[in-house]
C-alpha cells in the first residue's frame, strides 16, 4: 500500500476533528490511570499520544522487555473510547545505551560528548543507535499493530539531533560520494581552491568542526543537508519496520515549524500526513502571526490536505526565559487558528502536568491543581467546540497565493560572512506575509520545486538559492499568466551556494526586467520616492532602513515603481514591475516598511485578480481565515474589536469580538458558532 494515500483521515474515520494530548502514564501511580481516562472523556479528548519517552520503562536493560504496563494503559484507553497515537520512544534513549555504547552519543563541533541525563542524546549516524531503535520499534509494531485502540503511529519526537563525531564523518563522506562521485567534482562544488582547501583523498574530509576562522560555505551547507537526510532516514527506517506489521494505520512524526535544523520538505514526503508542534508565546503580542505563517507552512507541506497540530500548550511553557501564561480565552483562539488553516486536530503537551523532571513547570490539560481549574475548564470547552466543528474534518484548504521557501536557501542565506546579518530570512518572510494576513488572504508556504500552476500569485521574499530549472519554472509560470513578487537578495547563488557571475538576480534578471551590480547595506535610512501610479496608494515619508541594491532597468517595458531619493543611488530604481508574457513580475531592491510593503503586495494581489476577503484590512490582533464555507474570526488581543465584512457571512457584516474571542461563520448554513 502507498503510505502517502493513507492520510490523516484514515486514523479516525468518521470521528470528526481530533482533540488530544500527550499522555505519560509512567509518570503517575497506576491507581490514577482510570481517573485520567475519565478526565480525558470529560475534556472531550479522543486521542492521546503514548510512549514518547518510555524507552527505559519498556526496555530497562538491553534485551529485557516490559510491556505489561503499556498493555494495561492501552486497554484502559480503549475501554474509555480514547484512541491512541503510539510513539516509538527513540528520541530519548535510556542511560544504559549511552553507558554500554558511548558511540551512540552525539558530539558537538568542538568534540565534546553530549551525555545522557537529558533527551535527544543520540547520534543519528551511529549504527548501534539505529540497531537499538530498530529493535524497540519492531517489538512495539509486532505487539500493537492490531490493537483496537491504535489510531496512528508517532515515530520518535521532534527529530533534530546533529553530531560531528567520527561515525558521522564516515557517513558524511559516503553521502558526499553518492552526491559528487569524484573528488574533482566535490572540490569544484565547494570551491576548495580558496584558502588551499583542496582534498586529495576522501578520508581527509570532515564535518565542519570548530576551526580557527570562517568555514567553507559549501561544506557547511552540505553538512546541513546531510544531517537532515540522516534524520529523514531515521524516520524511514522506523516507518518501514512498522509497515512490515501494519499497513492500515498512518505513520507520522512531529515537526517544529520553521525549525532551522532539518528540511521538512524532504521529511513531509515520507510521512503519511504532516504533524507539527507550535507554541504561541503569550509574552509576544505578535507571536500569533508567526503561528499563522507556521500553520500555512504545514498547509503547504501537506499540499492543501489536512494536517495535525501534534503539540501546543494550554498556557505557559517552561523553556523560555520568562514564561508568560495565556490569558483566559487565548487557548481557544490559538487552537482555532490552526484549524482554520487546515489542521484536522489540535493536541497539547501534555495531558497531566508533571510534578518532576525538566518540564514540571510546563502547562497541561490537567494542571497540578487538578481539574477544578481555569485551564481545564477552557480545555474542556474547546473540546466541546471542536466536536461542533467536526464536519470540517477532511476539508481541503488550498489557496491561490504561495510563498516560496527552501531550507537549503535559508541555510545558505544566513551563512557566516555575508553582506549584512540584519537581512534575516524569517523576518522577510513575515514582512511579506503580514499584508496578506491583514486582509484575510490564505497562503501556502511551498518549496520552489512545487508545481505553481494553481497559484495566481507567488512571493519570493528572500530566496537566496535558485537553481536553473527552478528559475526556468518561475519564468514559465509568469509567462503563462502568473504574478511574481521577488524580494531583495534573491536568486543570488546556485544550489551549491556559488554566487552567480554577472549581474544579479542572475537567472531571473530577464523576467524581472532589472539587474544589479552591487548590494549596499545601509548605515542610515534612505528615502524612497514612489511614482504616482505605482501602487494605487499615496505613500509619503517611506525609507529603506537596512538594505539597498544598485539596479538598472533593461526590459523594454519595465516600470520603476519607486526610486531612491538621495545618496549614491538617487534616482535609481528600488522597486520595479515588468510584464512578461501573459503575467507580471515585481522586484524589490530594498527593505520596505510595513505600509509600503502592504501597498506593493496588495497591488500584486489586485493584478492577479484575487478577491480580497477584507479589503479595508483587519484591526490589530484580528485573524480572519476561510476554510471551506466557514469563516474563522479570531481576536488574539486583550481588547474588544469590531470587524467589517463585505460578504454575506451570518446575519450581519459587522462582527464584534470580545478580548480573545472567536466566531466561526458559515456561508451556506447561515450559522454562527461563538
Amino acid at each position: 500500500m502507498n503510505r502517502q494515500q493513507l492520510g490523516l483521515a484514515s486514523s479516525m474515520p468518521g470521528e470528526g476533528l481530533i482533540f488530544g494530548a500527550d499522555y505519560n502514564p509512567e509518570q503517575w501511580p497506576k491507581a490514577s490511570w482510570p481517573t485520567d481516562v475519565a478526565l480525558m472523556k470529560e475534556a472531550g479528548i479522543n486521542l492521546v499520544t503514548v510512549g514518547v519517552f518510555s524507552w527505559a520503562q519498556l526496555e530497562p536493560e538491553e534485551g529485557q522487555w516490559n510491556f505489561t504496563w503499556l498493555d494495561e494503559v492501552l486497554g484502559l484507553l480503549h475501554a474509555g473510547g480514547i484512541r491512541v497515537s503510539l510513539a516509538t520512544p527513540t528520541a530519548s534513549p535510556p542511560p544504559w545505551l549511552g553507558k554500554l555504547y558511548p558511540q551512540t552519543l552525539p558530539t558537538d563541533a568542538a568534540g565534546h560528548t553530549l551525555w545522557y541525563g537529558s533527551r535527544n542524546q543520540f547520534n543519528p549516524s551511529s549504527p548501534k543507535y539505529r540497531a537499538a531503535a530498530a529493535s524497540i520499534t519492531a517489538k512495539l509494531a509486532e505487539r500493537y499493530a492490531q490493537h483496537p485502540a491504535l489510531a496512528m503511529w508517532h515515530v520518535g519526537n521532534e527529530l533534530g539531533q546533529i553530531s560531528f563525531d567520527d561515525e558521522s564523518a564516515c557517513a558524511f563522506r559516503e553521502w558526499l560520494m553518492g552526491k559528487y562521485v569524484t573528488l574533482e567534482r566535490l572540490n569544484d562544488a565547494w570551491g576548495t581552491t580558496f584558502w588551499s582547501q583542496q582534498y586529495s583523498t576522501w578520508d581527509e574530509i570532515l564535518p565542519p568542526r570548530s576551526a580557527p576562522y570562517i568555514g567553507n560555505p559549501g561544506q557547511e551547507l552540505d553538512f546541513k543537508r546531510f544531517t537532515s537526510d540522516q534524520l529523514v532516514s531515521l524516520f524511514q527506517a522506523e516507518r518501514d519496520i512498522i509497515s512490515r506489521y501494519d499497513t492500515t494505520h498512518p505513520i507520522t512524526t512531529n515537526m517544529m515549524g520553521f525549525f532551522h535544523g532539518m528540511d521538512y520538505n524532504s521529511l513531509a514526503r515520507e510521512t503519511d500526513f504532516v504533524a507539527n508542534d507550535w507554541y504561541t508565546d503569550p509574552g509576544d503580542p505578535q507571536s500569533w502571526q508567526l503561528g499563522a505563517l507556521t500553520h500555512d507552512l504545514c498547509r503547504g507541506l501537506s499540499g492543501g490536505k489536512p494536517w495535525l497540530l501534534m503539540e501546543s500548550a494550554t498556557s505557559a511553557v517552561n523553556w523560555r526565559g520568562h514564561n508568560v501564561a495565556k490569558e483566559p480565552g487565548a487557548l481557544q483562539v490559538d487552537a482555532l487558528s490552526a484549524v482554520a488553516r487546515g489542521a484536522d486536530g489540535v493536541c497539547f503537551f501534555q495531558f497531566r502536568q508533571s510534578s518532576f523532571g525538566a518540564e514540571r513547570f510546563h502547562s497541561a490539560v490537567v494542571p497540578l491543581a487538578g481539574s477544578k481549574t481555569r485551564v481545564f475548564r477552557e480545555a474542556a470547552a474547546l473540546g466541546a467546540y471542536m466536536a461542533q466543528l467536526g464536519a470540517l474534518a477532511g476539508t481541503p484548504s488550498q489557496t491561490r497565493i504561495a510563498i516560496l521557501f527552501d531550507w537549503s536557501s535559508w541555510w545558505a542565506a544566513e551563512s557566516t560572512a555575508r553582506p549584512s546579518e540584519k537581512l534575516q530570512v524569517m523576518e522577510q518572510l513575515l514582512a511579506y506575509y503580514r499584508p496578506l494576513l491583514r486582509h484575510g488572504l490564505s497562503v501556502e508556504v511551498v518549496h520552489p520545486d512545487t508545481n505553481l500552476g494553481r497559484f495566481d500569485l507567488v512571493l519570493l521574499p528572500n530566496l537566496f538559492l535558485l537553481g536553473r530549472q527552478q528559475a526556468a519554472a518561475l519564468k514559465h509560470y509568469v509567462s503563462n499568466g502568473g504574478h511574481m513578487v521577488v524580494g531583495p537578495f534573491s536568486a543570488v547563488a546556485d544550489e551549491e551556494a556559488k554566487l552567480a557571475t554577472g549581474r544579479f538576480p542572475g537567472a531571473l534578471s530577464d523576467v524581472l526586467g532589472v539587474s544589479g551590480e552591487e548590494w549596499l547595506p545601509l548605515d542610515k535610512p534612505v528615502p524612497l520616492v514612489f511614482t504616482s501610479s505605482s501602487t494605487g496608494t499615496q505613500l509619503l515619508d517611506i525609507h529603506a532602513s537596512i538594505w539597498s541594491e544598485d539596479l538598472e532597468l533593461h526590459g523594454p517595458n519595465t516600470r520603476t515603481l519607486a526610486y531612491f531619493g538621495v545618496g549614491r543611488l538617487a534616482g535609481k530604481p528600488a522597486i520595479t514591475a515588468n510584464p512578461w508574457g501573459a503575467g507580471e513580475a515585481w522586484y524589490v531592491g530594498a527593505d520596505l516598511p510595513a505600509e509600503a510593503l502592504e501597498a506593493l503586495v496588495m497591488s500584486a494581489v489586485a493584478a492577479a485578480g484575487i478577491q480580497v476577503p477584507v479589503p479595508l484590512g483587519l484591526p490589530d490582533d484580528i485573524e480572519a481565515v476561510e476554510r471551506g464555507d466557514q469563516l474563522f474570526l479570531l481576536n488574539h488581543g486583550p481588547t474588544l474589536s469590531t470587524v467589517e465584512l463585505p460578504g454575506n457571512f451570518g446575519t450581519s457584516t459587522t462582527i464584534t469580538l470580545p478580548p480573545y474571542g472567536t466566531k466561526v461563520l458559515s456561508q451556506k448554513q447561515n450559522r454562527v458558532y461563538s
